[in-house]
């Protein structure tokens, strides 16, 4: 058992039942394994490091240049050339296994998603985007003509609402007693027949 397993351990126990250990002796626990973990964890990275030496040496042992003739310092260079080309074709196939695997695992959660019938919605942003934007990026290039909305707004001047404004204002009692009975009738019938003619 390693120390993130003890405490974790530790941790559930003393959820589940009342500890009979002190504060003070489980701080002092909890101390000494945190120290253990981190001895731990150097000693693996420097493992890492000593095999990656290890590693080191083995493929890519010290060179010797020194006293080849010219023929054997270019036969050297094509050998190292054909190496490289063949670690880098290995890399490129890594890559693509790679690359179809994490597709293939995206594919497989979507799937999981799907069964269970639970979706994550994606925490959404409100962007602020254009016309013009949004345009460009339907249309693609083809897009030349921008989308002023406010040029084509139609420009009021305020003399000609002041002048709308300033219509007769009369007593409007007046009106509905000319307007009432036949006689008003007649002169609204006389106004539309008027301009007709």
């Amino acid at each position: 058992m390693n120390c993130y397993e003890i405490v974790f351990h530790l941790s559930v126990c003393s959820i589940q039942r009342k500890s009979k250990i002190s504060a003070s002796r489980k701080l002092m626990l909890k101390s000494l394994m945190v120290t253990r973990a981190k001895e731990e964890l150097a000693q693996e990275t420097v493992d890492k490091e000593e095999e990656k030496q290890r590693y080191l040496e083995e493929k890519a042992p010290p060179l010797q240049t020194s006293g080849l003739s010219m023929a054997q310092l270019q036969d050297l260079c094509r050998e190292l050339h054909a190496k490289v080309d063949v670690v880098d074709e290995e890399r490129y196939d890594i890559e693509a296994k790679v690359m179809h695997n994490t597709r293939e695992i995206k594919d497989l959660n979507i799937k999981v998603l799907d069964l269970r019938g639970k979706f994550k919605r994606p925490a959404l942003r409100r962007v602020r985007v254009s016309a013009d934007a949004i345009l460009r990026s339907l249309l693609g290039s083809k897009h030349k003509v921008s989308m002023d909305l406010r040029a084509n707004l139609k420009s009021v001047k305020k003399e000609d609402t002041e002048k709308e404004k300033t219509v007769e204002v009369s007593d409007w009692r007046k009106n509905v007693e000319a307007m009432s009975g036949m006689e008003g009738r007649k002169k609204m019938f006389d106004a539309a027949k008027g301009p007709a003619q």
